[in-house]
């Protein structure tokens, strides 16, 4: 996510927005794994989906209020200008809103079928994805090694994928403790299949959602906050009508917060303020250290994942980690470059 120019360089900024940009990472994958996994009441995506857009639309309200050192009638006509008097604009900003609501549900139900470690290193075909939108709607170059960097990204994801003995018993199990563990959850009859189309689903979303606003954020004034504004209220709309339209039953008879704790409401937060964490560290650090962010996350679901779900990775899992790792260091490190040479420590829009 675009955030405008980059700051003058500053060590200590740079690196604790990596070490947020990771942690987020991998929380967000493990936490979510957690909460569709563990028994006791199932909270509905749905619903989830929908508090996420309202956390980041009020969040990114208080970031203008506090930004532009407003007082109230300001900060409301503020918004008045830049949103509410535009309604073609609104329209535009409506296309991502609605297929980040769409992607959201469809990262619950990888999170539903997918391992934790699995799903981290699966999720970075959105790379692929954002890469190959970004040459079609924006006319970016890639360098000839990032190309080479998105084919050893796809094989890498491809070889975690493949089945193992483990995997295929456990996700034919139902309803039994893996340990005494409390934060451990209890296996449920899951599909990989299914996890890792909506996954794949989830990544295309990404990358045209991700380019397309990228987009609108280069042709128009608004600030990156203010789309935030806006896309957090369009998806807390589109997203209610989803859950009616896929739980509406369901939420009538139980209620909108059932199954709601401490977990869900880390797990909403940190789905609402991802993308932020996204945008500090493009605006404070460069993409290479974005680079080791992504594969210190995956190091750490790995990890987390033997610990906490039994998880048991075997060699072709550890050699396309590895390679999706490899892949993305050389994205972010062999950028094009006019003069024909691929450049180092030059961040990627």
């Amino acid at each position: 996510m675009p955030a405008g120019n980059k700051q003058p360089s500053n060590p200590i900024l740079s690196y604790l927005s990596l070490a947020t940009l990771t942690v987020q990472n991998a929380t967000q994958t493990l936490v979510m794994r957690y909460v569709r996994t563990r028994p006791g009441d199932m909270f509905f995506s749905s619903s989830a989906v929908c508090m996420s857009e309202t956390v980041k639309c009020i969040f990114c309200l208080g970031i203008i209020f506090v930004q532009e050192k407003l007082s109230f009638k300001k900060w409301w006509d503020h918004l008045a200008v830049n949103m509410f008097r535009e309604p073609l604009d609104c329209l535009m900003i409506s296309v991502p809103g609605f297929l980040y609501v769409i992607q959201n549900n469809l990262l619950y139900i990888a999170a539903s079928n997918l391992e934790a470690a699995k799903f981290q290193v699966a999720y970075q075909l959105k790379l692929l994805t954002t890469a190959l939108f970004s040459v079609i709607m924006l006319q970016k170059k890639l360098s000839k090694l990032q190309w080479l960097s998105l084919i050893i990204l796809t094989v890498g994801v491809a070889l975690v994928q493949l089945p193992t003995s483990s995997t295929s018993s456990s996700s034919s199990s139902s309803s039994a403790a893996l340990s005494s563990s409390p934060l451990t959850p209890v296996k449920t009859v899951q599909s990989e299949v299914k996890g890792f189309v909506a996954v794949v689903a989830a990544c295309i979303l990404s990358g045209f959602s991700g380019v397309y606003f990228e987009k609108l954020l280069k042709n128009t004034p608004q600030s990156v906050y203010v789309r935030n504004v806006q896309l957090g209220f369009l998806g807390m709309v589109l997203g209610l009508i989803v859950c009616y339209l896929k739980d509406g039953s369901k939420v009538q008879k139980l209620g909108f917060f059932y199954g709601y704790d401490a977990m869900v409401w880390l797990t909403v937060m940190l789905l609402a303020l991802g993308g932020l964490v996204v945008a500090v560290v493009v605006r404070y650090a460069d993409n290479i250290l974005k680079g080791f962010a992504t594969s210190g996350s995956i190091i750490i679901a790995c990890l987390v994942s033997m610990v906490l779900f039994d998880f048991q990775p075997n060699s072709l899992f550890y050699l396309g980690t590895i390679f999706v790792m490899l892949s993305v260091y050389m994205y972010s490190k062999y950028v094009y470059s006019d003069v024909g040479k691929p450049l180092s420590m030059t961040a990627n829009k």
